[in-house]
């Protein structure tokens, strides 16, 4: 698939590449969701192809390096990601044995492509011995090796990591290019389903996929309408959404409502004052963190969206 957006990452990178002596590590940053992963892949094998002619990188989408690199086979790529333990459940850091299996491959010359690359995803997922092993790399670099390290959080790196490696910041994507993101990979979604999830996606198109389901629109309208009830409807309306949404095929209008509902409650204070204004102000922060903590802590969806939708409700009281 093409890469939509980051024209001004895609060409710094080629640029530099057409230089000749492209710097050997490079720090992805931006907000999550936005593409970073995804950029940095489709650079990884545009620079395996051989860095063809073309707009973007689009030239290498359909090579062969491209499917080694999606099959996982390619000799000169490694992807450094958090992996499963022996019961199937996935580690919550990398680990520097991941680090540690890619040394062999890196002693060696390329064997199918003139580059190697090394894709990081996240950097900030690495635990400290896992950092200061990719560190070595870093300072001492192998010949036509390329690092990208995608980083949400690049404060959290060590200093020393973000040193080695050139900035490159990415921005989130214009709401058209979201559109399109969505129109490419998300099936099943009508014109409303799409415009809604372009809203609450704020230029990150990764937000709003995992969010895509249909009846997201329908949703967006419940929690409108749910503000705006008197205090009478408000208490049966909000638990009767909050059910709607803790049933296991509801995981993403679930997503769409953490997302949107600190959102709603943010611009409902913009428009009040006094002790309304406190009221919201504090209700925005309950349910700001609330939304952030219920993946982490994987919180009772039923009692998590009860909570938050009261709080929406107490907006038409």
């Amino acid at each position: 698939m093409e890469l939509i957006g980051h024209e001004a990452a895609t060409a710094a990178f080629k640029q530099a590449v057409a230089s000749g002596r492209p710097h050997h590590g490079w720090l992805l940053t931006g907000p999550p969701g936005i593409g970073k992963a995804s950029f940095a892949e489709a650079a990884a094998i545009w620079l395996l192809a051989g860095a063809p002619e073309g707009r973007g990188f689009s030239a290498a989408a359909a090579s062969q390096a491209a499917n080694f690199v999606r099959e996982g086979s390619h000799p000169d790529f490694r992807r450094l990601v958090r992996t499963s333990d022996d019961k199937g459940k996935l580690r919550t850091v990398i680990r520097v044995d991941e680090v540690r299996a890619m040394q062999a491959v890196l002693a060696q010359t390329p064997s199918l492509a003139a580059w190697r690359v090394v894709l990081v995803d996240s950097a900030d997922e690495m635990n400290l011995n896992a950092a200061n092993s990719l560190l070595k790399h870093l300072e001492e670099p192998p010949a036509q090796t390329i690092f990208l390290l995608v980083s949400h959080a690049p404060g959290r790196l060590l200093p020393t990591i973000r040193s080695r490696c050139r900035l490159l910041r990415m921005k989130p994507l214009a709401d058209a290019e979201v559109a399109r993101v969505l129109d490419d990979i998300a099936d099943g979604l009508d014109e409303s389903d799409r415009d809604a999830l372009v809203r609450m996606a704020g230029g990150a198109p990764g937000r709003a996929l995992a969010m895509a389901e249909p009846g997201v629109a329908a949703l967006e309208a419940s929690m409108m309408q749910l503000a705006q009830l008197p205090v009478a409807e408000a208490e049966a309306a909000a638990l009767a959404l909050a059910r709607s949404l803790a049933g296991k095929t509801a995981a993403g209008r679930y997503a769409a409502f953490l997302s949107r509902a600190p959102t709603l409650l943010a611009e409902a204070a913009r428009t009040q004052s006094g002790p309304r204004l406190a009221q919201t102000i504090e209700d925005w922060h309950a349910a700001t963190t609330l939304a952030a903590s219920a993946g982490p802590l994987t919180l009772d969806p039923l009692t998590v969206s009860h909570d938050i939708a009261r709080r929406i409700a107490r907006l038409g009281s």
